[in-house]
């Protein structure tokens, strides 16, 4: 319970809350573009946690937005 934090480009901050058991759903943005090695969104770590695709769309520029809601531990 409590109010909708949206975090942006802050894996530090996503690992965290990952490690605390805070996230209740994702909406992942996937850009269709791949420059270098990145940074893992799910790293060494991560806790392991089981996520429903509830929701998909596609943008006209052919980002992929993708709803994950919480499906239990």
């Amino acid at each position: 319970d409590g109010p909708v934090l949206l975090t942006q480009g802050s894996g530090e901050l996503l690992q965290i809350l990952l490690a605390q058991d805070l996230i209740d759903e994702f909406r992942l943005l996937v850009y269709p573009l791949v420059l270098g090695k990145g940074k893992r969104l799910f790293g060494t770590g991560t806790m392991p946690a089981a996520f429903n695709l509830t929701g998909t769309q596609v943008s006209p520029s052919g980002v992929h937005i993708l709803r994950l809601e919480r499906a239990g531990p």
